[in-house]
């Protein structure tokens, strides 16, 4: 497993060959409450992570025991100036977009606190793992702001509009068990395994072909919003991508062959 640090606060590593990228959350004092430095050095592990052809998913985890990642910073936006906040919001927006418009899939390993800015981190995944101690919500609204990372879009993708304004409205936290009955999160697995449980799955999803993996995302994101006769030509489009590729020929000619591929990634 290789390291590579993005500034004081974030870490990647890399798993299967270099396959699975971990982006670890690492500002544990302050349970990955996420600053001016730490939400530059997201945007800039992400860019990194989308060019790298070697990377076919991203898992996204925590270093702190008690929580994922508690959203804004909080004491550092109370000391802004207006201006201050102003100039800040371009480099905060960055860290959320720099998740959601990664590429390749990306899994959210949640346990504890995963709350605003820090829920809105894993609503940008394309798939939420969370242990039993998972405790996620949109609380922006209790301290006079909207979330403002994704949220208000992200969350009525997933669970409708008028659950979406509840949860929104009421501020209200939501623990593991009914999250996953909601579908705020997507796979609940036992306490303490929620890292354990993303990788693994990053592991089975970053064994199959690089083309096809980017391609379906791209099909699975433009498509959203769209309805079925567009969303049909977004997936053709996608499908030309991938059809005259060397993965498409590697994945033919293993499956026939009863072996497993050695894909070109083109």
């Amino acid at each position: 497993m290789s390291e590579e640090r993005f500034g004081e606060f974030v870490e990647v590593r890399r798993h299967g060959g270099g396959h699975v990228a971990e982006l670890a959350l690492d500002r544990p004092k302050a349970m990955n409450a996420v600053s001016t430095d730490m939400a530059r050095s997201i945007g800039a592990a992400c860019a990194a992570l989308g060019a790298d052809r070697d990377v076919r998913v991203v898992v996204v985890t925590s270093t702190n025991e008690r929580a994922f990642c508690v959203g804004a910073d909080l004491k550092e936006r109370n000391s802004f100036s207006d201006a201050e906040l102003v100039r800040q919001r371009p480099v905060a927006r960055g860290a959320y977009t720099g998740v959601l418009e990664l590429p390749v899939p990306t899994v959210a390993a949640v346990h504890g606190f995963a709350l605003g800015g820090g829920f809105e981190l894993a609503l940008a995944c394309d798939v939420v793992v969370a242990d039993r101690t998972a405790v996620v919500g949109l609380p922006e609204v209790s301290v006079g702001v909207i979330p403002g990372g994704g949220g208000t879009q992200l969350l009525p993708r997933r669970v409708g509009a008028a659950r979406a304004a509840e949860l929104i409205f009421s501020a209200r936290r939501v623990e593991a068990a009914e999250a996953a009955e909601l579908g705020l999160v997507d796979v609940l697995v036992d306490a303490g395994r929620d890292r354990e449980e993303a990788l693994a799955l990053g592991e089975r999803i970053g064994a199959n072909s690089p083309v096809g993996l980017r391609a379906a995302k791209r099909a699975l994101r433009l498509g959203q919003g769209l309805d079925l006769r567009a969303g049909l030509e977004v997936e053709d489009a996608a499908w030309r991508s991938v059809a005259f590729s060397g993965d498409r020929a590697e994945g033919v000619a293993a499956f026939n062959e009863k072996r497993k591929p050695n894909w070109p990634g083109e």
